[in-house]
């Protein structure tokens, strides 16, 4: 049996991985979030690990309002970066494994070809800096786990664009969405299901390993929330805007599509579409099986 520790398990991919921990039985679970453990407070990681004794960490806690963390950037980079920190101490002194997720904001945006793992990076935010601090203090410290990078992430549980359009279309009748921000949506379960089947394959590597997934496929934010609307059948009218007329307080990436044909060469996986995927996880909200 492999023991696996999963923080912030409340969000999005903590919660899909609940639901998935069923269909694993050589897996043990424990989930926590910030009730059960302050993953930033490096004595009660190190206390709580020695106890437990977990042979992996799967990292899913994250401060991730983005536009928040311009006003709170102490805060942001105590959750992204010294949290994650103190799990990469606690994971060498106990011979742990450490999975830790991060994100396509750790670039600049300004690319015209799919990012690889390689690629140089520039956050133009304060979240996506915390976020590259936070990779970089695994780097520096662990021998052996893996990083994956991901983006646009969304679920039926927790907030998220998919729910906030669903949601803004009932109450309004009509939204203007970006349309020059392009990317990849990423349902949180595909990433769960992924990341629970290649653990065995990863775990056996003496190597700290950096990957990127989504889903595969390339839209726009605007092309996104058109096929949630029509996926939900609803009477909402979607207009295109620039983002120059949509004023966020971070930069966002106006190009931020993932190369994932590392992690589909290194583990021999398919990644589903993003309009497959999302019309699963609209079918699943409009059925109100989760929350």
């Amino acid at each position: 049996m492999v023991n696996i520790l999963v923080t912030g398990s409340n969000g999005q991919l903590g919660s899909e991985i609940k639901t998935l921990a069923k269909d694993f039985p050589s897996f043990t679970f424990l989930f926590t979030d910030i009730e059960d453990l302050d993953i930033t407070d490096s004595g009660k990681v190190e206390h709580f690990i020695s106890i437990h004794e977990p042979d992996v960490i799967i990292n899913c806690a994250a401060y991730t309002a983005v536009d928040k963390a311009e006003d709170e950037p102490e805060k942001a980079m105590w959750i992204n970066c010294n949290a994650v920190a103190n799990l990469t101490r606690a994971c060498d002194l106990y011979d742990c494994y450490l999975l830790h997720i991060s994100t396509d904001f750790v670039f600049d945006g300004e690319n015209t070809r799919p990012y690889k793992e390689s690629d140089i990076t520039s956050p133009a935010s304060v979240y996506g800096l915390s976020k590259l601090d936070g990779e970089e203090a695994m780097l520096s410290c662990l021998q052996k786990g893996m990083i994956i990078r991901t983006s646009w992430l969304y679920s039926s549980f927790g907030h998220n664009f998919v729910k906030t359009i669903l949601k803004r279309c009932e109450e309004n009748g009509e939204l203007n969405i970006i349309k020059d921000q392009v990317g990849t949506p990423t349902y949180a379960r595909d990433l769960a299901k992924t990341i629970l089947e290649i653990l065995p394959a990863a775990m056996s590597s003496q190597q700290l390993e950096l990957f990127h997934y989504s889903n595969d496929g390339v839209c726009s934010w605007y092309e996104f929330a058109k096929e949630i609307v029509s996926l939900a059948g609803l009477p909402c009218r979607v207009n295109p805007i620039t983002t120059d007329q949509y004023k966020a307080k971070a930069k966002r990436p106006a190009y931020s599509v993932l190369d994932k044909s590392l992690i589909k060469a290194r583990f021999g996986i398919s990644i589903p579409g993003w309009k497959e995927s999302l019309k699963e996880c609209v079918k699943v909200i409009s059925l109100g099986l989760r929350a």
